[in-house]
Formats: C-alpha cells, structure tokens, sequence
C-alpha cells in the first residue's frame, strides 16, 4: 500500500482567485533606499523594473530599497517576483513589516548568487517566517510596508539587483487530502509485495498536485539497484529528478525537497524482476533539511547508528591550536570532528558478532593532568576499553588523534577497531548562527593504500570542493566507501564497500578496520594524522603529543593557584578555561566560540582582555586592540562584532565603552604609554558618538514624569540578547558607557590632552543622570531591583553586574536596590534544583555574579553560587561550559558553541576574584574576600604572579588552630592599600602585621603596600 496518513500537511494547489499586482515597477518613485554605516545605496529605474545599487566597501551591513505598501495576507497565497542582477554572493532578504515597523516578517535567501538572466522567485506562506518584534501574534495578517534587502555575504564588493513583478497569488484554503491512488498496484500488494517489472513503470497518482518531501521503498527479497524516479503533473512531460545507482535493497529513503507533483513514476532497469512491498509518500517536512532528513532516520533506527545529537542533546568540547589555526571538536561519546563544519570520525568496536557503539559502552570524559585542552573519552565495554584522545599539534598546526584498545579480561580476545568516516558533524544539528550543525556532505571518498582523502561537497554553488585526509600511522586491514544509497548510514561499521566511491548524494561514508588479539592487560595503538603530512612514525606523533601538552602546561602557568584538594576542580578550570579563551582565537581576532559564534565582538573581546591580563597574557590582547582598532566606522561608531565579511553596523550601545576600556586597561597593565598615545584618535572619537548619543537621550521631552526614567541615558539598542524584539534603554550600555567615560578621562590625563577637563565632566554628568534614571525606573514599575532596562523594568541582575565591575559604581547605587537584585540572584539560582522547579535553561554568562556577591561581602554565597555552576558543566571533566544550560541535560535545544569562550572568561574573572579584585572606586586591591574557611583548611591557599592594575600580587593563605596565617608579596602598589577581610568562623581578635600589632575594624584589615606576613588569631 501506499502510506498516505503521511501526506496529511500535504498542501493541493486549488484554482487561483484572481492575481493581484502588488507592483509593476512602471515607476519607482514609492521606493526609497537606506543602507548601514559604510555601506552606499541607491535606488533608480531600469527599463520597467526597480533596480537598487550597492557597495558594501570594507565593511558588512545592508542595503535597502523600502516602499510603503498594505497587504492583507490571505490564509493562502503564492507571492512572485522576478529577480535578476550582477553581484557576488549575497544574502537576499525580501522583508514585510507591519505599521509600526517594529514587527518584522521575512522569506531569507542566504547566499544568493543573482543572475543576469530573470529568475521568479515564488514564495509560500510556509516560506515566511516571523523575524522579529514584540508581537505575541507572529501570524503574518497584515503588513504596512515592503523591503528588498541585500546583505554583505562572503565576497561584499559593489553590485546590484533589479526587481520586477511583484504579484500575489490568492489560494483556496489547502483540501483535505485524498489517499492516493496507484494507476498500477501490482506491486503495492502488501508488505511483502509480489514480483513486479518496474522496467514497465510504476506510476502512483496523488489525486492532484501535491508538494511532498520524498519516497521511501520498502524492497522485498529482491530489489532494484539501478532505477529512477520521474514527476509529472499532466502524465505526459516527465522530469527525471532522482536516480540511484547502488541501491542495495531494505528500505531505500529518498529525499526529494521541494518537489510538487501530481504523479510519480518509478522505472527500473529493463528485466529487473523486484519485489516492492510498499511506497510511502514523505511529507515536506521530512526533507525540508538535510539535518531534518537524517533526524527521522536516526529515530527509526536502533539507538546508537546514529550520532547522538540527532535524537538528543549530546555534548563536546574543543580541540584546538593556541591562536585557533586548526580546530577540531571530540564529543562525550568518542566522535572527532576534523575541521570547521567538516566530517567526523566515529569509533565502532567488533567483539565477536556484535558491533558496539557510543549507546552500548559507558562513556567517560577526562583531560590531561586535570586541566590541560588535551582530552579523552573511554568507553568501558565487556572486558575491554576504548580510549580515544584528539590533539591539536601545535607545532605543525594539525590534529593528531589517537585510539588505545585494551583488554581488560583474563583471557585473549579478538576484538576490531572500525572507524566510521561519516558526513555529520560533531557540532550537532540544533546549533546554527554562524555556521549549522549536523550533517557535512561528502561527496567522494578515496583510499589510495595509505591516506583516505575525504572530500566535502561546496557550502555554494560554484565553489570548489575542500579535500582533507585523514592518514593512520598504522595501516588498517580493510578499507571500503559506500554511498547513502547503499544503507551506508544505517550500518557505519560495515565491512562491505569499494575502495572509493562518489555519491550523488553526497552522503558518503567509509570504515577503517584493524583486527588485533590481545593478551589480558596488552592494549594496541592506532594513531591519525588528519593532513597532508603525517608524522614519519610512531615516535615523532608520540613527540608531537608531548611537546603540545608541555606547551600547554607553560602557557597556562602564568599564574599558580594552589588550594586544597575538594577546591582543585577551581583551580583546574580556571587554567583549561583560559585555553578555551587562546584555542578560540582566529589569529588576532577575540572569538566567543568557532562554529556558532564564529565572529569577534568587542563586548566579548573586552571582557576576554581582561582575563587574559589579569593571568599575564597581554601580547594577544594588544594583538586583538589594534585589529579592532581598524575596523571602527569613520564617525567614530565602534562595530558591535566583525566577522569575514567585515564590520557589522548593528547598533549595540556599549560598545564605545568597551573599545575604550579595552585600550585604556592595556596601558593600566602594560604601562605602554606610545600605544595609548596611538590609540587616542580612535579611542577619543568613540567618546565622541557616545556624547552625541547620550545628549540625543537629554530632552525635555524625557523630562516628564512617564519618561524621567531615560532622561540622558544611551539610546536603546539591542545589545542585550533578551532585547532583540525592540531595543530598549539598556543598563548593560549605560554602566559599560561610563566605563568608557571613566576610562577616557583617564587616558586623558595620562597623555596630558587639554579635553580632559571637558570629559570629566560629561563623565560626571552621565552618572548623574544613570544613578536619577534608575531611581525613577524603580519608582514608575514599583519595583526593589536595579532593572536591566529603565525602559522595561526588567530584572537581570546578570547585566547589573557590570554597574560594580567595571564601571565601579556601588558606593553610589541605591544600597536597598543594589542589596535586593543580588540577593533576588542568589533565590533564583539556588531554587533550581528544589523538587518541582519550573525553569527551562539559563545563559552561564551568572558567573558574574559570583565577583558581585564576593563585591558585596557574601563570601559564602558566592561560594554557594560557584558550586551551582560548577555542577552545570558538560561533560564536568572537560571543565567548560557551553553558552546554554538546560534543566533537562538531554532535551535538545540550541546551547551555543562548547565551550564558550566569553562564558569561560566571566568564568575565570570570578573565580579569581575570590582571591583578590581591584575596588576601582577606592583604588585599593581587596585580598581573599570570597575565601571561606573550606578554601583555607590544611595547607590552605596559594596564589602566585596574580596580575592586577597596580602590579603583580602573591598571596598565601591558611587557617591553624589558632586563627588565620597569611602572607602577602610581590609589586603591586594600590593607592589605597590592601584589604583584608576575616575570612574563619568566631570572632577575630588583633592582629600581627610584620611582628607589629595591629586592631581590626569590624573584622577588616587595612594593609600598606609591600612584604606582609600577618597573624590573625580567633578572638
């Protein structure tokens, strides 16, 4: 039978109502152009149709032509336009936006390679989707204005589009489907079928023209290995659009996107007796992406054939250069990616007739020495184990990996390593943004008796195909490629195959096998080298692994931090964290992450710059301010992020601030006078755009009552993520704005400027008018909390961190309202884990949090929190977190990139912050505020070469039966001294500074610069 319930959101094409001409183009005076900073645009006439010129120039954005025009969207509708043009590859964007122009709907074609010949764009109410906006109603119903956007991709350069024939196409309503009929069912008997000629076509009528997603074939004992599949509407033009060519029989999926059609034929070679037991008819949704396609089989296949992340949350981390030359990605369950976006290898293990994959072991996750970016999976399986280890060489800039089987047993066993070249990714499917995750295509695999060269099917159109190969130091016992038509999915450890194969669909896959025996306790190694050049033998891979791990262990070891063993997964973190922060890099370039958030920001990259000063890493990030430096616009406005395509125009209102602080912190921590002096005309023109900004917000309109509450403050933008529906007047901008301020002036002064009397005082003024606009904030929504947005009243105590560090504004804060968001914070996370809570993921980016609280006084519950997110690692051993967490670890859900290189350095900010922060406000460097007494038992804590603003700093730290033993060392001078807080249970009593007595206030001890050993016993 045919299995139609499938074809239920199958939509019929009815008979059209008359077709409305939205626009002819006879004139374009109803079109306006706009473009982003440092892109032009223009819009003109060109023989009837709408042309819009653009050069993007050096950097990204959008170029617009707009016209307003009222649609009333039917429930079904086919909406056409012809398109041609010369450009290179762009993003087409064809925007609705209703009368507010806060709502925005949209049909995206990403990378777009316009042609000089007419194309007709036909487009579906399926095909638009809800952009963005604060409308709870994302149904498209009305729309009050029309956009032609085209948006820098890959190439940018100059170019232009035309446009002509805007027409809407009315539908009757979709009909409830019929089930199909069969013009010949001799074949479609039931499910064990009966022999059919398909040399004599089988043709399947669907009752009218459908849109449908595929075919999958259930053959019976005999099949069909070469065959073809036609669609016709009228059963007299037929279009051959699928052919197989190796079919081996089972179930044969079929993919065929975007396919409309009323009859399907399917014709076997001439002779070929097959039985074809049933044809189902895919619905559209089961090929409207290759991930989708791959996903539905992965859920009717047994647990295990496939990746993990097709049917749940899986987790990885990554492998990579210092610098991010070459990166890579190992999963939890043994899987190495091999490049950006490329294939995987899969392990497999034979034990006699069984194959064991990541669903029959149990996997667990470790990294080299606790903390070096050198991890490890092992699987346990019955009597032997698996180890599998990915390592960036960061010598030759290449990836090594390395497989260790072992037997565990008593007695000899016989046991196959096969390693499945597979077109997946280890980044699974539910990631997108930069780059999207799930399948690789692969479109031919090649053994040439010593190297497997793999080769990626182009992400373009036109493009050149990318070959990588994939070289084992010990030569496998088999080889074999299969195409997806073969059943090569489903069974990736399967030894049947050729030595090389192309596929159509470029679904390619390939194993290599090596048998071995092994003695009880004897292990064999095979190793990879996954490029051109693999090492000459075993003892240069084995060096090449051990002189990375040494460089490792000296980069990461700036700073020493020892503490007892129930706090050593602290200290390892923060030292794995900072090689997350290094491997994420690409060259100079600050990155949150390589696959999703494979592009620079400056809020990021500020923040990271910090980081790495403070652990004495400060060569990457003068290396990252002087390239962002180049990308400012020409008005001074600092790009939000900059990716491949150049500077992004997105306003995102902090980043000014951020710009300069960046700059100016690296004169605090360098002394590097001639590079802030460099650094001053770009750094005083972002001062400039945000005075200009701030004093737009400084009207008397934002002087009533209703409005006081965002008098002087920074426009709204959407530079925080839960503003991207309508920019809002974000605090997160403002407290980072007068950072830049703060910084400026600061600058100023240092280099001797004659403005810097002037940008005090705007500096002062802006506090002012932030510190009044949060009071009235919290008077208009009733509220106990500083907001996220006076606009909104929102809570995010998250982004309200940066009003302490680093804008250093909590001596002026409302102390109610800054007391109250931090302790709201703490409710929130610590009722997380309490029976029947209700939340569904939170952003790590809380970390922050932690340096609040220690800011505040509350040692403990900073420490409380910590913990709270240290349990919220995934895998915990690969110390990392991915810029999502969810509740339910196996729920699939977009979680970023793993790790999360800016989450890994709010992370390590914290962390260290517990040891020792600068009190910007007061100029002193406040020691051990978030040590409590489980920090100090035995030996206690050590922490050496810490660097701050004001020098280098040692503390040694421990708890005796008598009280607090510490020494504090090393350069650094704050103006206003050191701080020393009683960190232990009981009541502190006087205190020893060098042999000298000193008395305490209220458990505080103020200490001048220099070598101090203090004794502070229990009262």
């Amino acid at each position: 039978m045919i299995a139609a319930a499938l074809l239920a959101t199958a939509a019929v094409v009815a008979a059209p109502a008359p077709v409305r001409v939205l626009d002819r183009f006879d004139s374009v005076a109803a079109w306006q152009s706009s473009a982003s900073d440092g892109v032009t645009a223009r819009v003109s006439a060109d023989a009837g149709a709408l042309r819009l010129d653009y050069d993007f120039a050096r950097v990204s954005g959008y170029a617009v032509a707009r016209r307003p025009l009222v649609i009333d969207w039917p429930a079904n509708f086919v909406l056409t336009l012809r398109v041609r043009g010369t450009a290179n590859v762009t993003d087409l964007q064809i925007k609705f936006s209703d009368a507010s122009g806060y709502n925005v709907w949209w049909v995206p074609y990403p990378s777009f390679r316009p042609s000089a010949e007419w194309q007709t764009l036909r487009i579906r109410p399926r095909d638009v989707e809800f952009a963005w906006g604060p409308s709870a109603d994302k149904a498209l119903r009305r729309t009050a204005a029309v956009e032609v956007v085209v948006v820098r991709g890959r190439d940018g350069g100059a170019g232009h589009v035309e446009v002509d024939d805007l027409q809407l196409q009315l539908l009757l309503p979709p009909a409830p489907p019929a089930a199909p009929v069969a013009s010949d069912r001799r074949a479609l008997d039931g499910r064990q079928g009966t022999a059919a000629d398909l040399a004599r076509p089988l043709v399947i009528d669907l009752g009218a023209v459908r849109e449908i997603g595929g075919l999958t074939l259930h053959w019976g004992k005999r099949y069909a290995a070469r065959y073809r599949v036609d669609t016709s509407d009228d059963r007299r033009v037929w279009r051959t659009i699928r052919r197989v060519d190796q079919g081996d029989g089972g179930d044969d999926p079929l993919p065929l996107p975007g396919t409309e059609t009323r009859y399907l034929r399917l014709t076997a070679d001439k002779g070929a007796k097959v039985e074809l037991a049933e044809v189902e008819v895919m619905p559209r949704a089961w090929s409207a992406t290759p991930n989708a396609t791959i996903a539905a089989l992965a859920r009717a296949a047994p647990r295990g054939a496939y990746p993990r992340g097709f049917t749940e949350q899986s987790y990885w981390t990554l492998v990579a250069s210092d610098g991010g030359a070459v990166s890579g990605l190992i999963g939890e369950d043994g899987a190495i990616e091999v490049a950006k976006g490329a294939f995987s290898i899969e392990p497999f293990v034979v034990d006699g007739a069984r194959t064991v994959g990541w669903a029959d072991v149990r996997a667990t996750q470790r990294l080299e020495d606790g903390y070096l970016p050198l991890p490890h999976v092992a699987w346990a399986g019955d009597g032997w184990t698996l180890d599998t280890a990915l390592v960036a060489d960061q010598a030759t800039l290449r990836l090594l990996a390395r497989y260790r089987l072992t037997n565990t047993g008593t007695s000899p066993r016989t046991l196959t390593l096969a390693l499945a070249v597979r077109p997946f990714q280890v980044n699974p499917p539910a990631q997108f943004l930069s780059q999207q995750g799930g399948v690789s295509p692969i479109e031919r695999i090649a053994w040439n008796g010593s190297a497997l060269a793999v080769t990626s099917a182009p992400a373009i159109a036109g493009d050149a195909a990318v070959t990588r190969r994939v070289t084992p130091l010990t030569r496998p016992d088999a080889v074999v490629a299969r195409p997806f038509d073969q059943g090569a999915l489903a069974t990736p450890a399967a030894a049947t195959g050729t030595a090389s194969v192309t596929d159509p669909a470029l679904l390619a896959s390939g194993t290599m096998r090596w048998t071995v025996t092994l003695a009880p306790g004897a292990s064999a190694d095979v190793p990879l080298a996954i490029d051109d050049a693999a090492p000459a033998d075993r003892t240069a891979f084995d060096r090449a692994i051990t002189q990375t791990a040494a460089y490792w262990r000296n980069t990461l070891g700036n700073v020493t931090i020892t503490v007892p063993p129930a706090k050593q997964a602290v200290a390892d973190t923060i030292r794995t964290a900072l090689a997350h922060v290094l491997m994420s890099r690409d060259g100079a370039a600050f990155k949150p992450g390589t696959r999703s958030y494979d592009r620079s920001w400056i809020r990021d990259g500020a923040m990271m710059g910090d980081t790495l000063l403070r652990l004495g890493h400060a060569a990457p990030v003068r290396a990252f301010a002087d390239w962002y430096g180049t990308k400012l616009f020409d008005n001074g406005k600092v790009p939000c992020c900059v990716d491949a395509r150049g500077p992004d125009p997105v306003p995102e209102n902090d980043s000014q601030g951020e710009y300069i602080h960046l700059v100016t912190q690296l004169y605090r921590y360098t002394g590097d006078r001639a590079a802030l002096q460099r650094n001053w005309p770009r750094l005083d023109a972002a001062r400039r755009y945000m005075e200009a900004q701030r004093q737009s917000e400084r009207t008397p309109a934002n002087l009533t009552p209703e409005r006081r509450m965002l008098y002087g403050l920074l426009p709204p933008s959407i530079s925080h993520e839960g503003y991207s529906a309508k920019p809002q007047y974000s605090l997160w901008d403002d407290f980072w704005g007068l950072t830049g301020y703060k910084d400026a002036a600061y600058a100023a002064r240092v280099l001797g400027r004659a403005e810097a009397g002037t940008i005090a005082a705007q500096r002062d003024q802006f506090a002012g008018d932030i510190h009044a606009a949060i009071d009235a904030a919290a008077r208009h929504w009733r509220i106990d909390y500083i907001p996220g947005a006076t606009s909104m009243g929102d809570f995010d105590a998250t982004s309200t961190t940066m009003a302490l560090d680093p804008a250093g504004e909590q001596d002026r804060l409302n102390p109610q309202l800054l007391r109250r968001t931090f302790e709201r914070q703490y409710d929130r996370v610590m009722t997380r884990g309490a029976p029947g809570a209700t939340w569904s993921d939170y952003t790590p980016y809380e970390l922050r949090n932690v340096s609040a609280l220690v800011r505040l006084g509350e040692g403990g519950h900073a420490n409380d929190l910590l913990d709270a997110y240290m349990a919220d690692r995934r895998p915990a051993a690969w110390n990392g977190w991915a810029e999502v967490v969810g509740r339910r670890p196996r729920e699939i859900r977009f979680i970023g990139d793993m790790p999360h290189a800016w989450v890994a350095s709010d992370f390590i900010r914290s962390a260290l912050d517990l040891f020792a922060y600068e009190d910007v406000g007061r100029d002193k460097l406040v020691l051990a505020a978030g040590l409590t007494p489980d920090w100090l038992a035995g030996p206690g804590v050590e922490v050496r070469s810490l660097r701050t603003r004001y020098g280098t700093v040692n503390l040694r730290m421990r708890a005796d039966a008598g009280g607090l033993v510490a020494t504090i060392s090393g350069d650094a001078a704050p103006p206003g001294g050191f701080v020393l807080t009683w960190p232990l249970a009981g009541k502190p009593g006087a205190a020893t500074v060098n042999g000298r007595r000193l008395v305490a206030c209220d458990g505080v001890v103020h200490l001048l610069a220099g070598t101090s050993t203090i004794v502070w016993p229990v009262s």
